[in-house]
């Protein structure tokens, strides 16, 4: 540890209680890694220093009074640009709201500072999370941290990137395409995709569609775990929330820290690209090279894969009902002020008709019954987490794979959003770098309502990499990016992605 931001959100918060740190020592250090950092890769775009000064002097006043304490006290969170603070700049990555200021929190904002937790600032998005390259026309574009120049993926990208640089110790982000788990695997931190409803949203325009979920973003599993706990809630407002007729049937204790498991009690399915996803050979070999380090922890480790037929199809489809709900009258009345992703999915979901829609639907609950049946024989599913390697983020999308064109600009997160659309956990886990010398993500998918296993066997998995260098987790080179040009200087900086 060079800085107290360098810490461990568990280890920082055990210190904070015991009084050897107090969260303005945390936050003051928290503040000068951004100050130094952030101009190379513009990742934490949105902040009110004064504020969050007066909240962790708030807090330590509570400490020295002896108050029951969060399990989030004093620890500073950024939180992702799609997501509501009261009095703080609050854009979505769109030009229509460069100047807008919520006046109350959004639910998940106001459970982390119920927790304790300080708001340092906003975390970069692609306008209205659309696209996994963190660039919009309001902040400019994020830079991975492992090279400023690459993509930091998204829609979660800043959060990704602050976490990665220790700007903050915990980040908040949300995920229909892989937006937790790509920008996760491409920056070298942890990202979870829950369970639909086990972080509610009141925000979602089609409550019951679970394609989009919220989520947690950290730099290791008890961290993940710790910032989960806090999310996790019943809330009326949001149909799939985790209760049934008052009955709590998930436990925001269940989630506090990883679960005990016996890796070498699970039978595992490895799979490059679920049978269809476009991975370029690169990460092909990168996922052998890795699976073949650890594979000998678990009781069996096969190639195998749960059929993924017609998921382009169905992802694409109830995608773009989902943007219709959110953007069509963006779209409609203010053309000029919508980026071209949100623009192409709403005139794609006008092109479809509700025979199109049902037959997506269809076709949906064949695979996720696909799904059920694999998952008889298998305890996990192991994968590349992204398909390709981090590129350019002036690259708008990366339009082929290998030579072959893609089907649309997010065609190549088709190994994030075969999870999405039945709905499973899945989380994305650092492991090494991959032969491009770029972070490489492994995602970890568990059973229909199996968070906690998941997380568990993330948890072993981390722990049993960690000595190795070529599992471990790759950290970036503080020192350079501090000396590094702004990225703003860079030729088309400001943009939409």
């Amino acid at each position: 540890m060079t800085e107290p931001c360098d810490l461990s959100a568990v280890a920082a918060r055990a210190l904070i209680g015991a009084k050897k740190l107090s969260a303005r020592e945390l936050l003051e250090s928290c503040i000068r890694r951004m100050d130094a950092i952030d101009p190379a890769v513009n990742a934490m775009v949105a902040r009110d220093d004064d504020k969050a000064r007066k909240d962790a002097a708030k807090a330590d006043e509570a400490t020295a009074r002896g108050d029951a304490l969060g399990p989030l006290h004093g620890l500073p969170i950024g939180i992702k640009d799609l997501e509501n603070v009261a009095g703080l700049r609050t854009t979505y990555g769109s030009a229509l709201y460069r100047d807008f200021v919520p006046k109350e929190d959004q639910l998940i904002v106001s459970s982390v500072r119920k927790a304790g937790a300080i708001i340092a600032g906003k975390t970069n998005t692609p306008e209205w999370g659309a696209g996994a390259n963190t660039r919009n026309a309001v902040y400019g574009a994020t830079g991975n941290p492992f090279d400023a120049s690459k993509s930091a993926a998204g829609s979660s990208g800043g959060s990704g990137v602050v976490l990665a640089t220790n700007m903050v110790p915990l980040a908040t982000g949300s995920d229909t395409g892989g937006s937790l788990r790509n920008p996760a695997a491409f920056n070298g931190i942890v990202g979870f995709r829950p369970t639909p409803g086990l972080v509610p949203s009141e925000k979602r325009q089609l409550g019951w569609s679970p394609l989009p979920v919220l989520g947690p973003m950290a730099r290791n599993l008890p961290d993940l775990c710790l910032l989960l706990s806090t999310m996790v809630s019943d809330a009326a407002a949001d149909p799939l929330a985790t209760t049934i007729h008052g009955k709590t049937v998930r436990r925001p204790e269940d989630f506090a820290r990883p679960d005990a498991i016996d890796l070498a009690s699970l039978k595992v399915a490895l799979t490059p690209d679920f049978g269809f996803a476009p991975t370029e050979r690169l990460i092909r070999d990168t996922f052998s090279d890795k699976t073949k380090a650890f594979s000998h922890l678990f009781r069996a480790a096969e190639e195998a894969t749960p059929d993924c037929e017609g998921t382009d199809e169905v992802f694409e489809i109830l995608r773009a009902s989902n943007f219709l709900a959110a953007h069509l009258d963006k779209v409609r009345d203010t053309p000029d002020m919508v980026g071209p992703n949100v623009r192409a999915n709403v005139e794609e979901g006008l092109r479809y008709s509700a025979l199109d829609v049902t037959r997506a639907m269809k076709q949906q609950t064949v695979i996720y019954q696909r799904w059920q049946r694999f998952f008889e024989d298998y305890d996990v599913i192991l994968s590349p987490a992204v398909t390709l390697s981090p590129r350019p983020w002036t690259e708008l999308f990366p339009s082929e794979i290998d030579g072959k064109a893609t089907r649309t600009y997010f065609h190549w997160l088709a190994a994030a959003y075969a999870v999405t659309i039945v709905g499973h956990p899945a989380i994305s886990l650092p492991v090494g770098l991959d032969r491009n010398g770029m972070p490489f993500g492994l995602q970890i998918v568990g059973p229909r309502g199996g968070d906690a296993k998941v997380l568990a066997v993330a948890a072993a998995l981390e722990a049993a990499l960690a000595g190795d260098p070529l599992t471990a987790r790759p950290v970036p080179d503080l020192a350079k990016l501090a000396q590094a040009r702004p990225i703003s200087e860079s030729p088309n900086f400001i943009g939409f992605a």
